[in-house]
């Protein structure tokens, strides 16, 4: 204190000369109407600027819980879109009242806390767990695309085998000619996936998109995997060799939405019965 005592003292002649300036400046502004104006205008957009900033500051802190929203409003428009393709089919095909068949699939938002992408075989950690309705072999997708299946649960967390998994096997669908094929990763870029066993009497071309086939009672038939970057067909080779840009960048995953399946327990209870006759 008594050093801060002594500066005031030693530089009392600008201290001086600091308020009389400030007083003038305060006489000027309020005697006179133009550097009054000028003043306040100043002033003001100075305080927009500072409340911008500040503003700015308050919405990139709040980014998480926007995020967390806007991934489950996206869920639940996935499922609103799914009762919707349900319902058209009915339309199409038969009349469907039974509200489990419309509501076939239900899509619970989940935030990534864990994420591998350079091991054979990679998982990531779901914050949602049993606790929260996630349960064994379920389904994980993005805005983007296929992600993976839920591969074990605990109370709060979820462990999910990752589509960059050189053992995961999917079913998928070649959107443009409708023929199916099965996606695998071979482990080497995180960003390309094989299409396997696609016949070469079938004309597969660079740019076709490849979705879900809905042949399991995991995925939802549709969602989007990647589009075709390179094909290959050698002379004596009965399946083309073909290349998929996933159109989900694992490496940048954050929120996920986990798929229950409501008739995948009723679908495959019949095929087990039908394999056992």
């Amino acid at each position: 204190m008594e050093r801060l005592f002594l500066f005031i003292y030693q530089y009392r002649s600008f201290f001086t000369f600091l308020v009389l300036e400030i007083v003038c400046v305060w006489l000027l502004v309020q005697n006179n109407q133009y550097q009054g104006a000028k003043f306040f205008n100043s002033a003001n957009s100075v305080a927009a600027g500072i409340n911008s900033t500040s503003q700015n500051f308050r919405d990139f802190l709040s980014l998480r819980q926007t995020n967390q929203r806007l991934s489950e409003e996206n869920a639940y428009l996935k499922k609103k879109l799914e009762q919707r393709n349900q319902s058209l089919y009915s339309l199409n095909v038969r009349e469907i009242k039974d509200p489990v068949i419309i509501n076939r699939f239900d899509f619970l938002s989940a935030r990534v806390i864990n994420n591998s992408v350079h091991q054979f075989k990679n998982h990531l950690t779901l914050n949602k767990g049993e606790k929260d309705g996630v349960a064994p072999g379920m389904a994980v997708i993005s805005a983007d695309g296929v992600v993976g299946k839920v591969k074990a649960v605990s109370d709060h967390f979820s462990v999910v085998t990752s589509l960059l998994n050189i053992d995961v096997l999917t079913s998928v669908q070649l959107k443009r000619t409708s023929h199916f094929g099965t996606a695998q990763w071979d482990g080497s870029s995180t960003e390309h996936i094989n299409l396997l066993y696609v016949p070469r009497h079938v004309q597969p071309l660079v740019g076709d998109t490849i979705v879900t086939s809905g042949y399991n009672s995991i995925y939802p038939e549709g969602i989007l995997v990647g589009i075709i970057d390179k094909v290959e067909l050698k002379d004596e080779a009965l399946f083309h060799s073909i290349s998929i840009k996933l159109s989900q960048d694992f490496r940048k995953l954050s929120y996920v939405a986990v798929v229950k399946s409501n008739l995948k327990e009723e679908q495959e209870a019949l095929e087990l019965l039908i394999e056992e006759k």
